[in-house]
């Protein structure tokens, strides 16, 4: 247990790709990707390349774990005012673990006060969501409106993605082996979005990568892009990721941000996976 208290702190599962913030003290909880021979712990320590050759080679069952209750007791420590973001409740435990640490901790430590915003999406939107806490934190405001203001500012964010391939999918239960194969074979490219319920909704089945990056664009307005902060994830596809963010620039005016994706989301993106979070219409009202 450490001795040192910091007045606030962010910690978020591993869904968000990130693993230190320059700004503010940070703690990820890790997540895992586990087969019948081997388990990946997805931290700043992973072979993230590594992995998903390996897991592209790979024919067996997979699937992804949650943080534990202790892995975000651990997170938390040191923390006065905590605000944790998880992955989407729609698709993990990592929410309801983050809860009933949240109660512990704040049992434990009278005085203290955890905030956990479920996200309902993954990778980009929830940097996104970290970033617009560390605008809040910086600006002084009380753990109550902050709470309440993150809230509202997660209304204004969405992710759409782009998948080459579903063989992970596949193997993890949740789409039929025939449907994934037919998108390996068949060149075609799945484009779809983050439900409001935090579900991953496919939308668009597109012949190639460029009708694809279309696509992306094309849904990103029709859901209330109109300029602000876009945060693009690539899973060893930055050639994309650069001709998106040209498209995006083109056509919004918008800050594009880009960044590889690491143990969870490369996983669910697989190699040449595109993770694309954005603010909508109302993010900074």
């Amino acid at each position: 247990m450490t001795n040192i208290v910091y007045e606030n702190k962010i910690v978020a599962d591993s869904s968000a790709d990130t693993f230190i913030l320059k700004d503010l003290p940070f703690a990820a909880a890790p997540m895992k990707i586990v087969t019948d021979k081997k388990e990946y712990v997805d931290n700043a320590y992973l072979d993230t390349e590594a992995m998903v050759n390996e897991l592209l080679k790979y024919n067996g069952k997979s699937s992804s774990a949650c943080p534990g209750i202790g892995d975000y007791l651990k997170a938390f420590e040191g923390g006065k005012n905590i605000y944790c973001v998880t992955i989407t409740s729609g698709l993990s435990g990592s929410y309801n673990a983050a809860m009933v640490a949240k109660r512990d901790y704040e049992f434990n430590n009278p005085g203290r006060k955890v905030h956990v915003i479920d996200s309902l999406s993954a990778g980009p939107e929830l940097k996104l969501i970290i970033e617009k806490l560390i605008e809040l934190i910086k600006e002084g405001k009380t753990f109550e409106i902050i709470a309440k203001e993150i809230e509202e500012y997660k209304k204004h964010t969405g992710l759409v993605f782009m998948l080459e391939s579903m063989k992970n999918f596949a193997n993890n239960g949740r789409v039929s082996p025939l449907v994934a194969k037919a998108v390996g074979l068949l060149g075609i490219r799945i484009v779809g979005k983050a439900s409001d319920k935090g579900t991953l909704e496919p939308l668009d089945k597109c012949r190639g990568e460029q009708k694809g990056l279309q696509a992306i664009v094309e849904r990103m307005k029709s859901l209330g892009h109109v300029g602000g902060k876009v945060k693009i994830s690539h899973c060893f596809n930055e050639k994309a990721a650069l001709e998106l963010k040209k498209m995006i620039e083109n056509t919004f005016n918008s800050i594009v941000e880009i960044s590889k994706t690491r143990g969870l989301c490369s996983f669910y993106a697989e190699k040449g996976g595109l993770l694309v979070g954005f603010e909508k219409l109302g993010a900074n009202a």
